[in-house]
């Protein structure tokens, strides 16, 4: 699992390390781990020419010492001050080796084979200042890869917002612990191919964010023991589809289906729709009280104006609330259910649940998020570029996995399916959001090959998904 901490543990950690350390040691662990991923990227160093833009604080130093390596190997390496004032040890260390600082930026830039963003550090807040923001468009425009020390500058590392004008690298090289801006866009966005170098900090056990990746996932998943039966391994209940959009219950029933619960009861008025195309469907025409038992419940995607929403929220079972199921919410019902509640809002229905501008939500996830688990007391599942799921206690959770092609009509309605069956299957809410979220991104990537894709293709691709996750001997069997 990848795990992100914020800006100020971050720094108490450094400080802690630091005092056990001889001066400027930790430093040069940063720029060993620097210079070798720079070396990397470029394939022969000698004769490369690197460019390094420097700012006043220990971003500009980590670029400068790392830079000074590569000199040493026969790099012709240029300083470009951007700064008030630069690092002392590490400009006297790039001297030393044979760099130099450059009068003209725009001349080096124009020759450069790779660029080293060092202008800010994780502390900086806000855009870049205008006398650097002509030269890093230079750096890009040049065709150079284009390397951030610890974070893009102008991007902030606590949220991912970016505020103005910041950094787009192709690679990101952060020390000691990833950032949550590197893992949320737009900052992730800016962040290129992020690669974390160690340099030995001791870092609490609960992160600020947490990144499933597959052995997280194959651990969470429902497997079916000998003694299993439907009913045993749960049944969910979804309430979807209306007169007008009967293809969104096909598609949350397919979503369910392939989400290890043993049955899946529909309920609404689409339900010739959803027979036809899985039969192993249990019909009911409503209303949701009378359906039969189930373990949880998804309610919303199509529902249009179909009544149900009360009725699944007065159950004793987990609820997902989707789409339409999410209009005219009541927080107080909500947080006064028995059982637990997942909301998976879009950022334009988080804006509305929020009472502010969709902008807002798209440029502050990480708040809006929390800020919805905490306002309902429920499991939030924020979707988008980042889907992040967050629950009103514990670190948030980013779904490393997905593609641009996923934002097609009906991808949501399959998710839901997914995390509904998740659900009733047993997992907790936070674990069967995220769960969801990553196998929903996994399957979309084969469906989509760099063309578009419909919703039903990642709902057909999720067997292959739930599969590719667990080691080559496949799921274990109790």
């Amino acid at each position: 699992m990848r795990t992100a901490y914020r800006v100020e543990t971050v720094r108490a950690a450094e400080a802690e390390l630091m005092a056990r350390l001889p001066p400027g040691a930790l430093m040069q662990r940063a720029a060993a781990g620097l210079a070798a991923a720079c070396a990397g990227l470029l394939g022969r160093v000698y004769g490369a020419r690197v460019v390094l833009l420097v700012g006043s604080g220990d971003n500009g130093g980590d670029a400068l010492y790392a830079g000074a390596r590569l000199a040493r190997r026969g790099a012709g390496v240029s300083a470009v001050l951007l700064g008030s004032r630069a690092h002392e040890g590490g400009l006297a260390a790039l001297r030393g080796a044979g760099g130099h600082v450059a009068e003209d930026p725009y001349a080096v830039l124009a020759r450069a084979d790779l660029v080293l963003d060092g202008i800010t550090g994780i502390g900086g807040r806000g855009g870049l200042r205008p006398d650097a923001v002509a030269v890093v468009r230079a750096a890009r425009d040049s065709g150079a890869v284009v390397v951030a020390v610890d974070l893009p500058s102008g991007v902030d590392a606590d949220t991912g917002e970016v505020a103005g004008e910041a950094v787009r690298a192709d690679a990101t090289v952060t020390f000691g612990a990833y950032k949550p801006g590197l893992l949320i866009d737009p900052g992730r966005a800016y962040a290129g191919a992020v690669r974390l170098v160690g340099i030995g900090l001791r870092l609490p056990d609960e992160p600020e964010l947490e990144a499933l990746q597959h052995a997280d996932v194959a651990r969470l998943l429902p497997v079916p023991s000998g003694e299993s039966d439907k009913y045993r391994r749960g049944v969910v209940g979804v309430v979807a589809g209306s007169a007008r959009y009967p293809g969104a219950a096909v598609l949350a029933v397919s979503g369910a289906l392939r989400g290890g619960a043993g049955a899946v009861r529909y309920v609404g008025p689409a339900g010739d729709a959803v027979i036809a195309r899985h039969p192993e469907t249990l019909v009911h025409s409503g209303p949701p009280a009378k359906a039969g038992r189930v373990q949880a419940w998804v309610i919303g995607p199509g529902l249009g104006d179909t009544p149900g929403v009360d009725d699944v929220l007065a159950s004793d079972v987990p609820v997902l609330v989707d789409a339409d199921g999410l209009r005219h919410l009541d927080p107080a019902a909500v947080r006064a259910r028995p059982a637990p509640t997942v909301l998976t809002p879009h950022a334009g229905e988080a804006a509305a649940l929020l009472g502010v501008a969709r902008e807002d939500v798209e440029a502050r996830r990480l708040d809006a998020v929390r800020e919805l688990a905490g306002r309902y007391g429920a499991t939030v599942l924020l979707k988008g570029s980042t889907t992040l799921v967050a629950a009103p206690e514990g670190p948030v959770r980013v779904n490393p996995t997905g593609t641009a092609w996923l934002a097609t009509a009906g991808s949501g309605d399959v998710l839901s399916g997914l995390a509904g069956s998740l659900l009733a299957a047993g997992l907790a809410p936070r674990d069967a959001a995220s769960a969801a979220a990553y196998l929903h991104g996994l399957a979309a990537r084969p469906a989509a090959r760099d063309a578009p894709i419909a919703a039903y293709d990642v709902a057909e691709a999720l067997p292959a998904a739930w599969r590719g996750v667990f080691p080559d001997t496949g799921p274990a069997r109790a």
